[in-house]
Order: C-alpha cells, then structure tokens, then sequence
C-alpha cells in the first residue's frame, strides 16, 4: 500500500492528511505510520495486516473506553476505529525506548537509569490493576481465574509442542514452572498484558505520561505486567518496581519476582502460540528458532 493509497483511505474515513508519512514496521498485527492532518495536528495511523482483526479493534476500543476513566495518563483517544484503518492524535511524550524495524538497535528516548520513571510506572500499574474486574467482565473481555492461570499455559505448553515443537530444556523449565505452586498467584487483576518500555510514554524527565497498545488487556496473572520491564531493565530494577508497586498499594505475593522472571523466560512459548493463531510461516519459523526446534 503506497501513501496516496493511505492517504485515500484517510479521507475516506474523514480524515484529511498528507502524502508525507513515517512508518514503523515493528508491529505484528498492524502497520504503524505517522501523519499530519491540514491544521498540522500529528496522527498515529495503524493499518491491520490481515483481514480478520475486526473483532481485536472492537475489543481494543472497549478496553481504551475503560481504561481512560481509572488511569491519570494518556491512552490513545480512537477517533478513527474500523476494520480498515485505526487513527489517533498523537499521544505526548515518546515510548521510552524504540526499535529499529530492520537492524532491531534500541534508541533510549529517556535516561533509562532515571529513578523516576520506576516510581511513576508504579503508579500507574496500581491504578490499572485496581480497575474492577466487574466492569471489566461487563465490557465482554477475558476473564483468567486463579485457578485458571495454569492450565492456560499447560494447554499452550502442549499444543505448541504438538504442532511446532520445542525443546527438551525448555519443555522441561516449562513444565518445572507450571508444577511449583508458590510461583502462582491465588488472585488476579486487570493486566495490560503486553507491558514493556516500547508501550510507556513518558515525558523529557522520564516519568511515565501514557500507555500505548492495549489488545491483549484482560483479568489475569499480574506477573505479566513486570516480566517486560525484567526483559529490558534487569533484576534488581525489577526488584525495586516491585517494592514501589506494594509501598503505593498493590497487592503483591510472595514469589512475585520469580514468577515475574518465568514469564519473561517464557516468551518463546507466547510468540509460539502467537504464531499459531496468525498461521503464518514467517512467524512459525521465527518461533522455531526461539523455541529451540531443529
């Protein structure tokens, strides 16, 4: 799709832009472009990558509506929302780090060591996971128990080694993960659920401002929403994410580092099952490489 053709489709939706435009590549489910309307105003543009996302954008809608009434930052404001085309204001501030789409270098857009941005990010999971679950059950979206939390991953854990294949060592952390109680949790909130410093905005100072992508949002494990920030900031960062977490309020468990760190260990089982769902060849192979296959 060349701009003009964005560009058309733009306006076909009422929205009057210019040829010029930047794109992300990165995204799974949709490409990413930047633009700007006739009054200079900037918009964040997401174009789905195949035709059966329709229910996701519907889903995605809801759970921005929600969210928007419990967070004090921003989250983006759909003013564009079909099976077509996604469009937005831009949003301030810039995503704490960003990737390049073809040499995957990280670009900081912030002092990473900045003890700031750790308390702000705090602030802002205990609102999200004190939102209600029953608003979110009557929003239609996904609902995890306690007791549901495993048998979810074992399920995956099986039908990735089934259809893709894994491992023996890591079937074998898997599995160790899924059969030690003390890891998992006896409750569960309302989750991002894709949770990293690529999805948090924050301002020149490194305080969190906004949050960005909210697809896989849902009541569920709050591990979920540390483990990217381990990926990327390490154990004792995590550590102190943790400890800012219960001083402002959340509720927290024993094992909550460790099981915050199995989660980030268990990427290549999520981007296996990921890959199941889309079908598609080019993510099954990448989630053979990561999950060890021959």
């Amino acid at each position: 799709m060349t701009n003009i053709d964005i560009q058309k489709l733009a306006e076909r939706h009422g929205l009057m832009i210019s040829d010029k435009m930047k794109f992300n590549e990165m995204g799974i489910d949709f490409k990413v472009g930047f633009a700007t309307d006739k009054d200079e105003n900037q918009w964040l543009l997401r174009i789905p990558r195949r035709p059966d996302l329709g229910e996701q954008i519907d889903r995605e809608k809801r759970i921005l509506q929600l969210v928007t009434r419990h967070l004090s930052v921003q989250v983006p404001d759909w003013k564009i929302a079909t099976d077509e085309l996604v469009a937005y204001p831009l949003l301030n501030g810039k995503p704490a780090l960003t990737y390049d789409a073809e040499t995957y270098e990280v670009t900081w857009n912030m002092d990473k060591d900045r003890p700031n941005y750790t308390t702000s990010l705090a602030k802002v999971l205990v609102q999200l996971h004190a939102i209600p679950n029953q608003e979110v059950e009557s929003n239609g979206l996904k609902v995890a128990t306690p007791e549901s939390l495993r048998s979810e991953i074992s399920e995956r854990l099986h039908l990735v080694k089934t259809e893709i294949g894994i491992s023996y060592n890591l079937e074998k952390r898997y599995q160790k993960w899924i059969d030690t109680d003390a890891l998992w949790p006896n409750f569960t909130k309302f989750i991002h659920g894709d949770l990293y410093a690529g999805h948090v905005l924050t301002d020149a100072n490194g305080n969190v401002c906004g949050i960005i992508d909210w697809s896989t949002a849902q009541i569920s494990d709050i591990s979920q929403d540390f483990s990217g920030h381990y990926t990327v900031f390490g154990e004792e960062s995590l550590k102190a994410l943790i400890l800012e977490y219960q001083k402002q309020g959340g509720r927290i468990w024993d094992k909550i580092f460790e099981q915050s760190v199995e989660r980030a260990e268990a990427a290549p089982l999520a981007y296996g099952y990921f890959a199941l769902e889309t079908q598609d060849e080019v993510h099954i192979n990448g989630a053979k490489a990561q999950l060890g296959v021959e």
